[in-house]
């Protein structure tokens, strides 16, 4: 006996898939984050490991954009649900300004260990400031990844795509976002506790 899906049951089946590749993915990035944590705590016992570096101001600035920006995603995932489009606009769009921001507040901060004599590769490099800029850089890749999936879920989004019925790439966009959020809180505590 044969039995016929519905639109709806192949809709769900699809949007259960997606996000279950997405939370690979995650899963994925955070065993290569755990290895790099790990690999930091052993080289904390090297002779030559910093031991009064402080972190730049600008990490602590960008911190608090990025949660920002996992706030500002939530709420336009929960203004399409409502099918308020101008607020889903605005969110959606100050997601990707408070994303920018960070990127920026990023650069900024390495100019700030650079400015204080510390350097990431050459002579003058010390492991330490290596390791803050590999984890740093790493953590920036993933996330132009969310930069451009927000880019594409602002476009869909312009082109009437979502919905109260269809929300899907938001919901995606804002799982990613919150995982790159706590991914920097931690990484940002890390650096700060364990350096």
């Amino acid at each position: 006996m044969t039995t016929t899906m519905t639109a709806e049951e192949h809709k769900e089946r699809s949007n259960r898939s997606y996000k279950l590749l997405l939370m690979f993915a995650m899963i994925s990035m955070i065993m290569m984050f755990a290895g790099l944590t790990s690999a930091f705590i052993v080289s904390k016992s090297r002779v030559d490991w910093l031991k009064d570096f402080q972190l730049p101001a600008a990490f602590f600035y960008s911190t608090a954009v990025i949660i920002g920006c996992s706030v500002t995603f939530h709420l336009a995932k929960k203004a399409i649900q409502k099918d308020n489009q101008n607020a889903t606009t605005g969110f959606l769009l100050a997601t990707l300004v408070l994303g920018i921001l960070f990127v920026v507040l990023q650069f900024a901060g390495f100019t700030e260990i650079v400015e204080s004599g510390y350097y990431f590769t050459g002579p003058q490099s010390s492991i330490t400031t290596t390791f803050l800029y590999i984890v740093t850089v790493v953590h920036l890749l993933h996330l132009a990844g969310g930069l451009i999936s927000l880019l594409i879920i602002i476009y869909n989004h312009f082109k009437q795509k979502y919905n109260s019925t269809q929300t899907l790439g938001i919901e995606l966009g804002a799982m990613y976002w919150h995982f790159l959020d706590l991914l920097w809180v931690f990484l940002f505590l890390f650096l700060f506790f364990f350096k």
